[in-house]
């Protein structure tokens, strides 16, 4: 079961503000999950850029869930929301970033994401000392789980094609997580209270992907392979 833990009393912590623009709102005015993930994305990157570590590595996301808070809701279109994210735990080779959204300080979402570091080669590393330097030794404390269940397609889900584009691939490049996660706003056509989405492995450019989804999950599937999956309930 996915934890998400509180904002600690001490440590760091890195916030951010974000307007829902209009290519982040569905047709009801409502965040998409996409403009969601997106935002998650970028005050991740915003938080390491303004520690000052210089690496070579970079951080990919393995898994991201998210939860609309106790009396919460999801932003809506040209709210301008804050962004909190801290360290919320760590593994041999993974760390555990949590991130709450607010508007004017109310809690709507939070959101917990599980990141590993891959050096240029594209193979995961361990966390690096500067890492605690910055962060706290207290995150060795809680320790996180890097294990994901075997994703198995629903017997009887539907399946259709999801044509990758340009546009979609990263500096990485693979499919970026933000536009990944347009496949999940393309079945959940209404505010959830809760979404889980799995990276199992890299979707590239070139790769043949199927769409595959029941009710309350979907997968990504490369050559029969799933490399993406989700759960989410109302």
């Amino acid at each position: 079961m996915i934890e998400f833990v509180t904002l600690p009393d001490e440590g760091r912590r890195f916030s951010g503000q974000f307007c829902v623009r209009l290519g982040d709102a569905d047709a009801n005015g409502t965040l998409r999950l996409d403009g969601v993930a997106r935002m998650l994305q970028d005050i991740a990157t915003d938080d390491w850029d303004d520690t000052g570590i210089e690496s070579t590595d970079t951080w990919v996301v393995r898994r991201t869930a998210l939860r609309v808070a106790d009396g919460g809701r999801w932003p809506r279109y040209k709210e301008r929301v804050t962004l909190t994210t801290w360290c919320g735990g760590v593994g041999a080779a993974w760390a555990e970033r949590r991130t709450n959204i607010a508007l004017e300080g109310r809690l709507l979402v939070e959101a917990v994401a599980l990141w590993v570091p891959i050096d240029p080669s594209g193979h995961p590393v361990r966390i690096r000392p500067e890492f605690y330097d910055i962060y706290g030794d207290a995150i060795r404390e809680r320790k996180v789980s890097g294990r994901v269940a075997k994703p198995v397609v629903a017997p009887g889900a539907t399946m259709r094609p999801w044509p990758l584009r340009r546009a979609d691939l990263d500096v990485v490049g693979h499919v970026n997580n933000a536009a990944v996660w347009q496949a999940v706003s393309e079945i959940v056509t209404a505010p959830v209270s809760s979404v889980t989405v799995v990276h199992h492995g890299p979707v590239e450019s070139g790769h043949d992907v199927t769409l595959a989804s029941v009710p309350g999950s979907l997968w990504l599937l490369v050559d029969g392979v799933v490399q993406v999956s989700a759960e989410f309930s109302g």
